[in-house]
């Protein structure tokens, strides 16, 4: 409709047609002539030009504007876009394998991350400190739990008093506010029909108690509640005074004792990961006083062995794999943790001091092996385990922006420790190179061969010791033996000062080892030399010692030092191997 300038409507209308060529259609159909229409006007082509019908003004003609099934891009949909014949056609089969191909590829590189973060995930709980298990956090404590009826929530024994359950009354809206104005108040009359019931239902149960007070029933379950109270606090004692028998024979220093005392501590060192298999066992050897602990390490396949996958142009997928110096790295940093953890186990549980010293083995046993293989070994006496930290005091895993989230083998705390303890670790696991165990804790009686370097030199501390030669000191230690010197009181069997020098091996002690003992004794100012071997000494060293200039030198084979472990620690030692 159009209006006028002021405003009112002058009786003609304005008609907007939807689409160019509707008002030629409406022509056409009237039956009525078209004038001749301005050369390039919306929605039809002029005379001549392509697209124009045959006459140049029908329309109607196939491909031309006012065709429903005209194709022309003229007469198409203006919102819609014209394709782009450089962008990929998604439904050209290649692309469609293209993409497919590259969202396999992401959904695997998604899973070796998943990897990634479970294995830091490990780390960071490999490390956690573990709770000392010893005695007194194994104690149990009885606490008698009261028979229900003379519990604190058992009524009172007099009978249910209506003031107690009555609702309080509504405060008074005025002066004139009475009684009757209570009594129109529906919601006090809501509380005071529950309140009547509820005094009626527990005026009921107290009186079905008191008839049943006095019921054999009621009798019965008295006693079997306190029938079951008396078998918990018996249970509880007996508990306890057979802790209190594991714990004198642990201070008695049986084998049995000491090593379930171990095994229980490191059990409980497991918690923290128990989605991985790494059980340790414990073995006591009296003799030294050495604890034993057999690591079981986890698989190699744990550590994952790729960054990723990636689409190769021909759209091949091709998986992208860690530097192999990686992967060993962050498998020895795992193992690492374990055995500081099983390590701070047993010296946290060792609160009496049984233990001299720790040899923890850490084996690999993969299926189908002959035997397992030792990955690593540690060798530690109690000082060395009270000198040092076995755990980090930070976090041990973290995101760093130029090594990502494995760090250096050099660099790693957990595998810095151990080495400070001299433990033997292997530099490749996946070579399978592996390292000689410090001890082995196969047979029940040990002999010298199967002792580490601690424990041979802990043993001849106590067979000399035992022997009378006090102020013991260490000078140098090997895997092989050891040299110490010694100062024994005037009444003791070993007076003056003494240089010991002990060694472990099959092979005969000739001339020149006791012409070394002889000049190191001039250079200590010492008194006598002592040489100890567990084998055996050559016929001219024997006849040596024989003449006085070395008299002074005294010698010890090894049917000479199981006879003194015999003797001084009451405990057998076998012959060498």
């Amino acid at each position: 409709m159009q209006y006028s300038a002021d405003g009112q409507s002058d009786g003609t209308a304005t008609v907007q047609f939807p689409q160019p060529g509707f008002l030629a259609s409406v022509f056409r159909d009237l039956g009525a002539d078209q004038g001749p229409e301005p050369e390039g006007a919306a929605g039809r082509p002029a005379p001549g030009r392509p697209g124009a019908g045959p006459a140049g003004d029908d329309q109607s003609a196939p491909g031309g504007p006012s065709d429903p099934n005209s194709a022309d891009p003229s007469s198409a949909d203006p919102n819609s876009a014209a394709p782009n014949p450089t962008e990929p056609n998604p439904d050209d089969p290649a692309v469609a394998a293209h993409a497919r191909a590259a969202a396999l590829t992401h959904h695997r590189t998604l899973t070796v991350q998943a990897e990634h973060d479970r294995l830091a995930d490990l780390l960071r709980r490999a490390a956690l400190p573990v709770s000392a298990m010893d005695f007194e956090s194994q104690l149990r404590h009885y606490e008698p739990r009261p028979y229900p009826a003379d519990g604190p929530g058992a009524d009172e024994a007099s009978e249910p008093r209506w003031e107690d359950f009555a609702p309080s009354e509504p405060a008074a809206a005025g002066p004139e506010g009475g009684a009757s104005r209570r009594l129109l108040d529906s919601g006090y009359q809501r509380e005071l029909a529950q309140a009547r019931l509820t005094h009626q239902r527990a005026l009921r149960e107290w009186r079905t108690r008191r008839a049943e007070a006095g019921s054999p029933a009621a009798d019965e379950s008295r006693r079997a509640h306190e029938a079951a109270e008396e078998a918990r606090a018996r249970a509880v004692r007996e508990y306890n005074d057979s802790l209190e028998e594991c714990r004198r024979a642990y201070r008695l220093a049986e084998p049995a004792a000491v090593e379930s005392l171990l095994e229980r501590a490191l059990a409980a060192a497991e918690t923290a990961t128990q989605d991985l298999s790494a059980p340790c066992r414990a073995v006591f050897r009296p003799l030294t006083r050495t604890a034993v602990l057999d690591l079981d390490l986890p698989p190699l396949d744990l550590v994952p062995s790729l960054t990723g996958y990636r689409l190769a142009p021909d759209g091949d997928i091709v998986p992208v794999p860690r530097p192999p110096a990686d992967r060993a790295t962050d498998y020895l940093r795992l193992v690492a943790r374990l055995a500081l953890r099983s390590l701070q186990a047993a010296d946290a549980v060792d609160t009496d001091e049984i233990l001299a010293g720790v040899v923890l083995n850490g084996w690999l046993r993969e299926p189908g092996a002959v035997e397992p293989l030792c990955l690593l070994s540690v060798d530690a006496d109690r000082d060395a385990l009270a000198r040092t930290r076995l755990l980090p005091p930070e976090t041990p895993y973290e995101d760093r922006d130029d090594e990502g989230v494995y760090a250096d083998a050099e660099q790693d705390e957990a595998l810095v420790r151990l080495r400070q303890l001299g433990a033997a670790v292997t530099p490749d696991p996946y070579a399978r190179t592996v390292v000689r165990p410090a001890a082995q804790a196969g047979a029940t009686v040990p002999a010298a061969p199967d002792l580490s370097a601690n424990e041979f030199a802990q043993l001849v501390r106590d067979l000399l010791t035992r022997g009378g030669l006090a102020e013991w000191s260490v000078r140098l230690r090997g895997p092989a033996g050891l040299v110490a010197t010694g100062e024994g009181s005037p009444g003791s069997a070993l007076p003056g000062r003494w240089v010991v020098w002990a060694s472990r091996d099959s092979a005969s002690v000739g001339v020149e080892q006791i012409e070394t003992l002889a000049e190191a004794v001039r250079e200590e100012s010492a008194d006598r030399g002592l040489r100890l071997t567990t084998g055996r000494f050559a016929d001219e060293a024997l006849d040596l010692t024989a003449e006085e200039s070395h008299r002074h030198i005294h010698l010890i084979d090894g049917d000479g030092v199981r006879e003194l472990a015999r003797t001084h620690l009451g405990l057998p030692l076998a012959a060498g191997r």
